[in-house]
């Protein structure tokens, strides 16, 4: 389809296009009831995925010593960011009125970003499958037998293979190593050189490629099939990935019951996830959906130069475009969102699910980085702190503010939970923290000769621009 016709269908591409910072509401959404009528996966699927998870926690325990403080579940921190609101709201002008929480999974055990949830139980389900069609476990016996040097060697005639820019192979690369897999983590030039000598500490072969997380993908599926003892991580594809993502949402509901946080008509909740490929938020925004209905409101963020989903959604061909079709280039300094190519049976799954999107610049990933160090003293990633694109602008935006009007939700912000998904950062290691850190100060230098100063506080000109039939909306950023 040509770009004027793109345009036409989708006017927001010619702002994805243009490179300018967007929020977009999704014109696909519908009531949660109506849109789960269409997806085949259920609540009984996402509490399979939970009850194997525990069977493993033995194993867990037993393998990954950091998590037996928790009996082998890998779970991560939701913690209230008071400092860091008062930050969006006075540099910002966010004005923000309910609360703010971080979802910490920058912090989960053995693979420190949100991809040990996907990642790890699609391993597992895997190494299950095997052991219970070769009698290596029988049902109901402790697992904790995957961990005996019997069980490893059974595994060891068995390879996994998966195409990553960094968090997904991190998982799938740990978890299988400690079952006794052969594993292939094959990396786009995206993933940064510390996973990649990580990943090689824990015997995993790490192949590099010059192209990005596409030409990854494609290779190590390849690998794959030219070997019936292999299996291939499908990040764009796969329901096992997807679901074990759906069980944070369990965990979550849980948490905000132990903070008496209410979750209901009058009191919304808000949840920003960093999106890539999409298999990660997805997951999470179906098992939220499924849970809160349409008492919960999920946007994703994404580069401004990698921002497939939105694409892919908002034009609905999904993955028969990617961004350099429009002449994006994909790169980005959040590597874990270096895609350029969505998974279409996320979108197609989450399309009539998401709230919106916002596209965020590279170099205010790391203006929000920093402020969460300086006021939370938390460091995560720049992937992750693309979650806070959303809580600046919610109810900041015109197009934001339409939304809650449609929503019905104007009157009742000051009783909204936000919560930013933090997907990763615990694993970067102190030199890759003071670097980032760094480079954080001169991201501000360069944001601030951009920007507009007014009495002290950083502010840009903005045309809010709605759209045809006044549902699909933008944000366009004037340069200055």
């Amino acid at each position: 389809m040509e770009l004027a016709m793109l345009e036409e269908k989708a006017p927001v591409v010619r702002n994805l296009r243009n490179q300018e910072e967007v929020s977009w509401t999704n014109p696909l959404l519908t009531g949660t009831k109506e849109a789960l009528e269409g997806i085949e996966l259920t609540m009984e699927d996402v509490k399979d995925a939970e009850e194997r998870l525990q069977r493993f926690a033995p194993f867990i325990s037993r393998v990954f010593p950091e998590t037996r403080d928790r009996d082998g579940l890998i779970e991560s921190p939701l913690k209230e960011i008071p400092g860091m609101k008062e930050k969006l709201n006075s540099t910002w002008g966010a004005g923000l009125t309910g609360k703010l929480l971080l979802k910490m999974d920058s912090d989960l055990a053995v693979a420190g970003s949100i991809k040990a949830r996907g990642g790890i139980y699609e391993i597992l389900k895997h190494a299950e499958d095997l052991a219970l069609e070769h009698g290596i476990v029988k049902p109901g016996e402790n697992y904790e037998k995957f961990a005996d040097p019997e069980a490893k060697e059974f595994f060891s005639q068995y390879s996994v293979h998966v195409g990553s820019t960094g968090n997904l192979g991190l998982s799938i690369g740990i978890i299988s190593a400690a079952v006794g897999f052969h594993v292939f983590v094959h990396m786009s030039q995206d993933a940064k050189q510390w996973k990649k000598d990580l990943l090689r500490s824990k015997g995993v072969e790490v192949i590099e490629y010059a192209g990005d997380y596409g030409a990854a993908v494609k290779k190590g599926r390849e690998e794959a099939e030219k070997d019936p003892y292999s299996y291939f991580v499908d990040d764009e594809n796969s329901v096992n990935l997807f679901l074990g993502y759906a069980v944070a949402a369990l965990r979550l509901r849980k948490q905000l019951e132990e903070c008496e946080i209410k979750v209901d008509d009058e009191h919304p909740l808000f949840v920003y996830l960093p999106c890539g490929v999409g298999g990660a938020p997805g997951g999470v925004t179906f098992g939220l959906k499924l849970l809160y209905g349409d008492n919960v409101h999920i946007f994703y963020e994404e580069p401004v130069q990698a921002c497939c989903m939105v694409l892919g959604i908002a034009t609905g061909l999904h993955s028969d475009i990617c961004v350099q079709d429009i002449g994006l280039s994909g790169k980005t300094e959040a590597d874990g969102l270096a895609v350029g190519r969505p998974s279409k049976f996320v979108g197609k799954t989450v399309e009539h699910l998401l709230s919106g999107e916002f596209t965020v610049e590279d170099d205010r990933l790391y203006l929000y980085m920093k402020a969460l160090l300086d006021q939370e003293h938390i460091f995560i990633e720049p992937s992750s702190c693309a979650a806070f694109a959303g809580p600046v602008r919610i109810e900041k935006e015109e197009a934001c503010r339409k939304y809650l009007e449609e929503q019905g939700l104007s009157g009742k912000m000051e009783k909204a939970t936000h919560i930013a998904w933090a997907t990763g950062g615990s694993l970067v290691p102190e030199e890759g923290q003071r670097e980032l850190s760094e480079k954080s100060g001169r991201s501000g230098r360069l944001i601030r000769r951009k920007s507009v100063e007014i009495g002290g506080e950083e502010h840009e000109k903005r045309n809010i621009t709605p759209e045809r039939g006044g549902k699909l909306r933008h944000l366009r950023l004037l340069r200055i």
